[in-house]
């Protein structure tokens, strides 16, 4: 059933071409179509869609969304040269790139877009 169909993410934006700059420009997506009350951008296997919002939003509490990437490192370094921040969080023992390690060999690391939305991205199992 679904476990061969594309996933879409949703999450919203309030001002539409700051998000659309960040996610093409420092997280390298492809903008896929951008009309009046959503832009949708291609991101490998699946698909990220930024509703529109002529309000302020309140981003969702906790993770909104994130990728499994293979080379953590490498693909933090990548964002930070693109001027991605990543995020510090109190109580968590982060690494010098801000990096989380709840298990061996497993990690995560979370920054936010220009909405506030928290991403992360993590390696391990």
């Amino acid at each position: 059933m679904l476990t061969q169909e594309r996933l879409t993410a949703f999450l919203q934006t309030s001002d539409a071409a700051r998000a659309r700059a960040f996610y093409e420009g420092a997280l390298g997506l492809t903008c896929v179509d951008d009309h009046e009350f959503l832009i949708t951008f291609d991101a490998g296997t699946a698909r990220v869609a930024l509703q529109k919002s002529h309000d302020p939003i309140t981003p969702p509490h906790g993770t909104a969304m994130g990728w499994h990437v293979t080379d953590l490192e490498g693909e933090m370094k990548a964002l930070i040269a693109r001027g991605v921040v990543f995020e510090r969080f109190e109580g968590h023992d982060q690494d010098e790139l801000g990096v989380w390690r709840p298990a061996p060999n497993s990690g995560v690391a979370w920054f936010k877009d220009p909405d506030g939305n928290l991403l992360s991205l993590s390696t391990g199992s």
